[in-house]
């Protein structure tokens, strides 16, 4: 008989379909309302907080800003930072969130699934405390592969490791000591996510082989699990019911193969090549991202669109030049480019990705709307305020449909500095949000031990 850990090693769950377990859908989950879609994008190397400060700010605000004191304005007579001006077509839906912190979290050159599940984490299974933010919001609102990771893994150092184009550990989890995974490349997701309706004929006879053996493991391990007792009964048990979700999932997304098929990416061969850029993989990402939430596949999809480790080329202005982030963050110029303005550079094509989906959301018509209306886009850095970080201060843009539960829109919201009456962290931000959207949960996250103020709880000024 086949072993599971030989299993394990096929072709076909060595692919990814395992690692990829969906949340199952609740029974009688159909809504009257369309479902809110939630897309986390977090980058590597730290997230300037002067950076997102806008350059109209009048020396009362600046010097607010500078003392971390508390304020709010209407974005709509200020002028953005030059590197976000891709979004300045959004800016009643835009956020700028400033002054949260995230001590709690691990923080410096990685934190693994730390900004997303707010406890200290590192590459051991045993250090994921339970799931992440955005499998949370995919409980919330079912779909058929309850939640979807991208990532452009970086070459050395966090997570991956060298594996590009695979698909590896990502930066979120499913619950305690269980990572999620992630397409590393357009091409790998456009094979795994898509294949139940691809139009060749190969690609069909694979799925279709890939199916029988789902069947035929799931009800050999159902069976075997029926045999044992003590500790290797819930093993087998697991692993039986991993693979049975695997199948549910697939039955649900044939079911609604003509709409995904109507949605696929149309991918230029460049993004289906090994050999990408990594401004094309990230805009490759973004199409699968897109088609993903548009179909109806998901509803939560997390983009890792750069980690520290992350060798960046296609950089407009130094486009053969492979950017070590790293260097950038001790101050290591580029070419002709200081390390601020290679900075400046990279958070600009992540604002000009950010345009595309939001873009493409704003066009894409649904209930009298715009899928766009029932969308929050989160843009975040993954380790913090800088290269290395301290945890201080987790700068967020958020970029919200007019369905939002949340009140934001065409704001700039200074909260209170660390160690400040009223101060608040990653765990009271993702409390807020997961309290708008129907989890009452008293408070999601670890503790900051080092402060000595009230930290539980959403943050009652942003509830709607």
């Amino acid at each position: 008989m086949t072993s599971r850990r030989h299993f394990l090693k096929t072709g076909m769950l060595g692919a990814g379909c395992l690692s990829l377990i969906p949340q199952l859908l609740a029974a009688g989950s159909a809504r009257k309302t369309q479902p809110t879609r939630f897309i986390f994008l977090h980058k590597g190397n730290g997230l300037l907080p002067d950076s997102l400060v806008p350059l109209t700010f009048d020396d009362k605000l600046k010097e607010a800003e500078r003392k971390k004191d508390a304020f709010t304005v209407d974005l709509d007579k200020h002028e953005l930072p030059a590197w976000m001006n891709p979004l300045s077509k959004h800016k009643n839906n835009l956020t700028i969130l400033q002054g949260l912190s995230g001590k709690m979290c691990t923080t410096g050159h990685h934190t693994w699934c730390s900004s997303l599940g707010v406890y200290k984490a590192n590459e051991r299974l045993d250090s994921i405390k339970w799931a992440t933010v955005d499998f949370e919001l995919a409980k919330l609102f079912p779909s058929p592969f309850g939640h979807i990771e991208l990532a452009c893994f970086p070459g050395d150092g966090g997570n991956s490791r060298g594996n590009l184009n695979g698909i590896e550990k990502g930066f979120s989890a499913r619950g305690p000591q269980q990572p999620n995974y992630a397409f590393g490349s357009p091409k790998v997701a456009m094979q795994e996510l898509f294949k139940s309706v691809a139009g060749d004929r190969s690609s069909q006879a694979s799925y279709e082989l890939q199916r029988k053996l789902l069947e035929f493991a799931a009800t050999n391990q159902a069976n075997l699990a029926k045999q044992l007792s003590g500790v290797e009964y819930p093993k087998v048990g697991n692993y039986a019911d991993a693979l049975q979700d695997i199948r549910d999932r697939n039955g649900r997304v044939e079911a609604m193969a003509d709409v995904i098929r109507q949605h696929m990416p149309q991918l230029d061969q460049k993004f289906l090549n090994d050999e990408i850029s990594t401004t094309d993989r990230q805009a490759g990402h973004a199409e699968v991202l897109l088609s993903s939430l548009i179909s109806g596949m998901t509803n939560v999809v997390t983009f890792t669109l750069d980690e520290l480790g992350t060798q960046y080329t296609g950089l407009p202005g130094i486009e053969s030049e492979k950017v070590n982030q790293h260097d950038v963050g001790h101050g290591k110029a580029v070419a002709q480019f200081s390390a601020v303005e290679v900075r400046e550079k990279i958070r600009h094509q992540h604002m000009n990705i950010v345009d595309s989906i939001v873009t493409r959301l704003k066009n894409t018509p649904e209930a009298g709307g715009t899928v766009f209306d029932n969308t929050m886009l989160f843009y975040f850095p993954d380790n913090g305020e800088t290269h290395h970080s301290q945890g201080t201060e987790w700068p967020f843009i958020v970029i919200a449909g007019d369905n939002t539960r949340l009140d934001l829109g065409r704001r700039y919201i200074r909260l209170p500095g660390y160690g400040k009456v009223g101060h608040k962290t990653l765990g009271n931000w993702y409390t807020t949000i997961l309290n708008a959207y129907g989890n009452s949960i008293d408070h999601y996250g670890a503790l900051d031990v080092a402060l000595n103020i009230d930290q539980k709880g959403p943050i009652e000024q942003l509830l709607g």
